[in-house]
C-alpha cells in the first residue's frame, strides 16, 4: 500500500493580480517526487458554503498537472477584481486504474485581488473611445447639490468644496474607487442647446464654474473607467489632476494619461491668435463624470436653481454597480 501524503503547509499566495495569483507550499522532497496533481479549491470569502470536494477522491473544482512551485493560477475561474478569496490546495498521485491517492486540505489561505493594472486600464479605454461620439464645445463645469450642502460649504468650510472619497460606482477594478478623493463635476450639455441640461438626480441647485478654472495647461487629465448601469449610454469617468499635486502623483502610476489637446473625451485648445479665447469641448455621445482632485471654492463660479426635475435618484450613479453583462464596456479579466 502506497504510503500517505503528507498535508501541504505554509501555503503562500504572491504576484496577485486583479484575475490571477501564484500559489506555492512546503511538501517533503518524496511528496513532490510522487505528486502527480495539485487539487485547488477557490471560493470567494463571503460564500457561506465553501462547496470542498464532496468526495475526497472525486475532485469537482480545478485538478491541474503538479508543476514546480509556485503555481500560477489564471483563467480557470472569472476572478474579479478586489475580491476576498478562500483557498486550499491538496497534492495527488494518480494510480493506474484512475483513482487518486490525495492528502488531506492544507488550511484555508484568505487573499484579495487587486485592481486593474493600467494594462487593462488601457483595455477599457479602447473601448470608451469607441462609445465618445463627435466633440461639442463647452464653456462650464457644473455640480449639483442639495440647499444643505451648500449652507455646509459655506457655514462650516469657508465656501471650500472639499475633496471627498470616490465611492465603489463603476468598475469594482477601477483604482481610484475608495481610494483618490476629488470633487465631482460634470459638463455635458444639450445638443440642441448647448447648455447644461436642466435636470439632476443630484439635488435642485447648481454650481457654475468656467472651464478654465478646472481645465488649462496646469492641469493633467487622465481616464479612470467606462462603465453602465445597465442602460443604453455609457458613462466615463475622468481624474484632472493640478501638475505635481498628491492627486496627480496618484493618478501617474495608476491611470491612463490623456493629451489634453486631443483626446476623444475632454479637450483644451489653446488659443491660435490673440486676443481668442481657448477651447473647450466635451464627447456628445458618453456621460462625463469628471473628478477634480483639489478643493474649489464657491467664489470661482456661481451658485444657481435648475428649472428642470432634480428627483430623478434613479439616474444617480453614487455606488451604482456596473452591468456585468454589457459586451460594450466590459473587459475579460472582471467587472
Amino acid at each position: 500500500m502506497d504510503a500517505p501524503l503528507s498535508t501541504p503547509c505554509n501555503i503562500q499566495i504572491c504576484e496577485v493580480t486583479c484575475d490571477s495569483f501564484r500559489i506555492i507550499w512546503d511538501m517533503t522532497s518524496e511528496d513532490t517526487a510522487r505528486a502527480t496533481h495539485f487539487f485547488i479549491d477557490l471560493s470567494r470569502k463571503e460564500s457561506k458554503d465553501p462547496n470542498r470536494f464532496k468526495h475526497r477522491d472525486v475532485p469537482t473544482k480545478l485538478v491541474a498537472k503538479a508543476v514546480p512551485l509556485p503555481m500560477a493560477v489564471r483563467g480557470h475561474w472569472f476572478l474579479s477584481p478586489r475580491t476576498e478569496y478562500c483557498v486550499a490546495v491538496q497534492t495527488a498521485v494518480r494510480q493506474p486504474d484512475g483513482d487518486y491517492l490525495v492528502s488531506e486540505w492544507s488550511q484555508v489561505v484568505e487573499f484579495c485581488t487587486g485592481d486593474y493594472a493600467m494594462e487593462h486600464l488601457q483595455q477599457l479605454l479602447d473601448k470608451a473611445k469607441g462609445s465618445a461620439g463627435r466633440l461639442l464645445k463647452f464653456s462650464v463645469f457644473y455640480r449639483n447639490q442639495h440647499p444643505d450642502y451648500f449652507d455646509h460649504v459655506r457655514r462650516e468650510c469657508g465656501g471650500w468644496m472639499h475633496p471627498a472619497l470616490k465611492d465603489s460606482s463603476g468598475s469594482h477594478g477601477s483604482p481610484i474607487n475608495g481610494k483618490l478623493q476629488g470633487v465631482f463635476f460634470s459638463c455635458n450639455t444639450d445638443f440642441d442647446t448647448g447648455l447644461p441640461s436642466k435636470d439632476s438626480p443630484y439635488g435642485p441647485l447648481r454650481f457654475h464654474i468656467p472651464a478654465g478654472q478646472l481645465l488649462n495647461p496646469n492641469i493633467c487629465l487622465y481616464f479612470a473607467d467606462f462603465y453602465c448601469m445597465y442602460t443604453a449610454y455609457h458613462y466615463v469617468v475622468l481624474v484632472l489632476a493640478p501638475v505635481g499635486t498628491e492627486g496627480d502623483n496618484f493618478c501617474r502610476t495608476r491611470l491612463p494619461m490623456l493629451d489634453l489637446a486631443c483626446n476623444p473625451f475632454l479637450t483644451y485648445t489653446a488659443p491660435q491668435r490673440q486676443g481668442e479665447e481657448p477651447l473647450y469641448c466635451h464627447a456628445s455621445d458618453v456621460i462625463l463624470e469628471v473628478l477634480f482632485t483639489e478643493p474649489v471654492h464657491l467664489d470661482h463660479g456661481s451658485v444657481e436653481q435648475i428649472s428642470g426635475h432634480h428627483q430623478l435618484m434613479s439616474l444617480t450613479t453614487a455606488n451604482a454597480k456596473k452591468d456585468p453583462s454589457c459586451k460594450v464596456c466590459n473587459i475579460s479579466v472582471g467587472r
